[in-house]
């Protein structure tokens, strides 16, 4: 499948120019993509939202699923605007109730992340949002615990996909769509 944002390109011009490059973080080697800088003017924000919920308006989201931390940030108000409700999916740990978890391998490393086991009910439509798509692994995680639940996944959206890294080669099953790819 192509790196193919789907965005407009001026939207897709916004986004980029609003990334802030960080290099050697978390660990050296990585060059982090700070979003800070895009989320904190309010036109910015407004179109990434508007963004992702127009492409699944139609889709009849139930749920919206935000990956932690910065999934958090954009799923919540694309749930807003979609009118679903949103499920947070956190590192192991985090969440006080019986949970469904998924492990996989980060550029730098690995991580398990956890969903409420009620949080998706069976033959809940689920739109899956997040902040990066970078190697896929988070990505794919957040299918399997959709589908450890029973849901539908009916999409995964980022705001910037790294293409180089070819992380939607570990979505065979969903079409990841992005705002901006680099």
């Amino acid at each position: 499948m192509p790196a193919d944002s789907g965005a407009p390109a001026d939207l897709s011009a916004l986004i980029t120019s609003g990334l802030r490059d960080v290099p050697d973080f978390p660990k050296e080697g990585v060059v982090f993509k700070d979003i800070t800088p895009l989320l904190a003017d309010p036109a910015s924000l407004r179109a990434v939202v508007e963004g992702i919920a127009g492409r699944y308006a139609q889709d009849s989201v139930d749920v919206v699923l935000g990956l932690e931390a910065r999934g958090f940030i954009l799923a919540a108000p694309v749930a807003l605007e979609l009118g679903a409700g949103f499920v947070p999916v956190r590192k192991a740990g985090k969440l006080p109730r019986e949970t469904h978890r998924a492990s996989y391998d980060l550029e730098y490393g690995s991580e398990t992340v956890e969903m409420h086991a009620d949080a998706v009910s069976p033959g809940s439509r689920v739109l899956i949002v997040d902040d990066v798509l970078a190697t896929g692994g988070t990505a794919r995680a957040a299918v399997e615990l959709v589908d450890k639940a029973g849901g539908t996944v009916v999409g995964f959206s980022v705001l910037v996909e790294l293409g180089f890294l070819q992380g939607r080669r570990k979505l065979t099953d969903v079409e990841p769509h992005a705002l901006a790819v680099l």
